[in-house]
C-alpha cells in the first residue's frame, strides 16, 4: 500500500492510514479498503451474463427493443460495435447501423467474445 487514495467524502489529498483503516484530517471520514474494492465493484457496467463491459466492445441485442416514437425495432442479435459507457439508467452510449444514435440498458445486451 504505497499510495493512500484520496477521501471519498471530500477528495483531500492529505488522508492517511492508521492501522487498519483510512483517515481524513480535515472531515474525520474513515473508511477501509474493503469500502474501496466495494465501491469499485459497483462502478462496474456488466452485460445480461454478467460479463464486464468496457468502451470500445462488440455486443449483441438479446430481445427485440421498440424504439420509443418510431414504428421501428432493434431485433435480436443485431450486433453493436464500438460501444461508449456512460452514467445512468440507459448506461450504453452506440450507434447501430441502419438505425443511428442509440442509448442502451446493459441488460439486454452480451458482449462478443
Amino acid at each position: 500500500m504505497s499510495e493512500v487514495p484520496a477521501c471519498p467524502a471530500c477528495q483531500s489529498t492529505y488522508s492517511y492510514f492508521d492501522g487498519s483503516s483510512f483517515i481524513c484530517p480535515e472531515c474525520a471520514h474513515e473508511w477501509t479498503q474493503a469500502d474501496i474494492d466495494d465501491a469499485e465493484a459497483e462502478s462496474q457496467v456488466t452485460d445480461s451474463v454478467g460479463n464486464v463491459l468496457s468502451d470500445g466492445d462488440i455486443v449483441t441485442v438479446i430481445k427485440d427493443l421498440k424504439i420509443k416514437g418510431s414504428s421501428s425495432v432493434v431485433k435480436v442479435g443485431t450486433k453493436v460495435k464500438n460501444i461508449r459507457l456512460v452514467d445512468g439508467d440507459h448506461d450504453i452510449d452506440c450507434k447501430i447501423d441502419g438505425i443511428g444514435a442509440m442509448k442502451l440498458k446493459s441488460e439486454f445486451v452480451k458482449k462478443v467474445s
